[in-house]
């Protein structure tokens, strides 16, 4: 790596990272917090297991309906509006979740469908906020730097579990102004939102050649190097938007990523409540729920940093995805406390890990528009499983009494995504050709 090369890397990583972190960690609390919320709300709104896993799957049915569209509308109008746009709707919606009872009164509607609509609703909103991320680091690093970039950004996943767990907590013992502690949840983890959508309007930057915080031998090196991945890719093989939506290769990324989110989701949601049946406190549930979430971070930036070092993309896949399978098998098989803690947190290292070590396999061959789609195709499907996952959860729970059975179906959808990872067609010498002169080859 050379002087110029170290001094924009380091430039842009430390300009982007940080604060893309706090969105999306802000953007993952307002989506998993309803897990917190359950502890209370299921009781006062007259939910079931089953009712309250629809609602929270509900979430992906819209979020699969608009991913694609949201994130053309990105690559056409500028990461920096849209983003915004993203941020500003869904910080007002999960704000709505706390005054479900008054709006269930004044519209006649019963609280559990006000749950329903306010889900789809939030899905609708955040559509495209992550794959448009996504595509949006592909526009400032080049492709060998990708999986740890992208590891690092969703360090913000595990992250706001760790912090927002205990916080989340905390929250529920908040009562005033006739709310109870599960309105406050929403009322307040849905603050940061809305004031970080003004944030992103005046910091973000939508492409290098606008750069002006980057010297100009860092932005014309910068602009080069991308500029000779993108004609590389092109001249090796053109995909178009609608051939990158029907890509064997897109959609075997999308079927692990399916598996995956199956796996994360469906357990996510009802974290909480395997924790409190360990007979602890809310706080100390929130607790007890952030050790998986830093065995993952951890996980994950190791996993990444190998990934990007060998470039063995589809070996880190399948190994990340099979200790989500061993993991989410051996909670539900184990009943003491311990135990269950313990394989919560190998399941969340290999689930925290495999988003990052996926990611830059579709971008290595996809570029511009179709890098968009493609993105945005594979997290759309990929996250249908995020209605799947918490039903089949919630379903389950109803029918057997516990989580055993659920857990089980869980861990042996993220085994048959371990296994099809190993079909991953990937060409290291791609993501290295527009290296500088004398880059080092892969690891082998």
């Amino acid at each position: 790596m050379d002087e110029i090369e170290a001094r924009a890397i380091r430039k842009v990583m430390w300009r982007l990272l940080p604060f893309l972190f706090v969105c999306y960690f802000v953007a993952y609390l307002d989506r998993v917090n309803v897990g917190f919320a359950k502890l209370q709300m299921n009781s006062a709104l007259g939910l079931s297991e089953a009712a309250y896993g629809l609602g929270a799957g509900l979430f992906f049915i819209s979020y699969f309906l608009f991913e694609v569209p949201s994130n053309l509308a990105l690559e056409r109008f500028g990461a920096r509006l849209w983003i915004a746009r993203i941020m500003l709707s869904w910080g007002i919606i999960s704000a709505l979740f706390a005054f479900i009872p008054p709006i269930s009164a004044a519209t006649g509607i019963s609280t559990e469908w006000v749950f329903y609509t306010l889900r789809f609703l939030l899905g609708l909103a955040e559509a495209g906020f992550f794959p448009g991320i996504i595509f949006y680091l592909t526009l400032w690093f080049p492709s060998v730097y990708r999986a740890r970039v992208v590891s690092l950004f969703m360090l913000a996943i595990p992250f706001s579990s760790i912090v927002g767990g205990p916080i989340s907590g905390a929250l529920l013992n908040i009562s005033g102004a006739g709310l109870d502690g599960w309105q406050w949840l929403f009322i307040l983890e849905a603050l940061p939102s809305i004031l970080m959508a003004f944030g992103v309007v005046f910091y973000l930057t939508d492409r290098p050649t606008i750069a002006t915080w980057l010297a100009d031998d860092e932005r014309r090196w910068l602009e080069g190097r991308l500029e000779a991945e993108r004609q590389h890719k092109v001249a090796v093989e053109h995909v178009g938007i609608l051939k990158a939506l029907t890509d064997l290769r897109v959609l075997a990324c999308a079927f692990v990523y399916f598996c995956l989110n199956a796996a994360s989701y469906g357990v996510a949601f009802f974290l909480p409540t395997i924790i409190k049946n360990f007979g602890v406190s809310n706080f100390e549930t929130g607790l007890l729920s952030a050790v998986p979430f830093l065995f993952g971070a951890v996980g994950m930036v190791l996993l990444s940093r190998n990934s990007d070092r060998t470039l063995k993309r589809r070996e880190h896949v399948c190994f990340a995805m099979f200790l989500a399978a061993v993991g989410l098998a051996g909670t539900g098989l184990v009943s003491a406390p311990a135990l269950v803690l313990g394989f919560l947190c190998l399941s969340q290292i290999g689930v925290s890990a495999t988003p990052p070590l996926l990611w830059p396999i579709p971008s290595a061959f996809l570029t511009g528009a179709s890098a968009a789609a493609g993105i945005a195709g594979i997290n759309a499907l990929g996250n249908l499983s995020g209605f799947a996952g918490p039903y089949v959860m919630g379903y389950l729970k109803d029918a057997t009494g516990n989580f055993t059975t659920g857990l089980l179906v869980l861990g042996g959808c993220a085994l048959v995504g371990s296994i099809v990872a190993l079909t991953f067609k990937v060409d290291p010498h791609v993501e290295v050709a527009g290296a500088a002169p004398g880059a080092p080859a892969p690891a082998h």
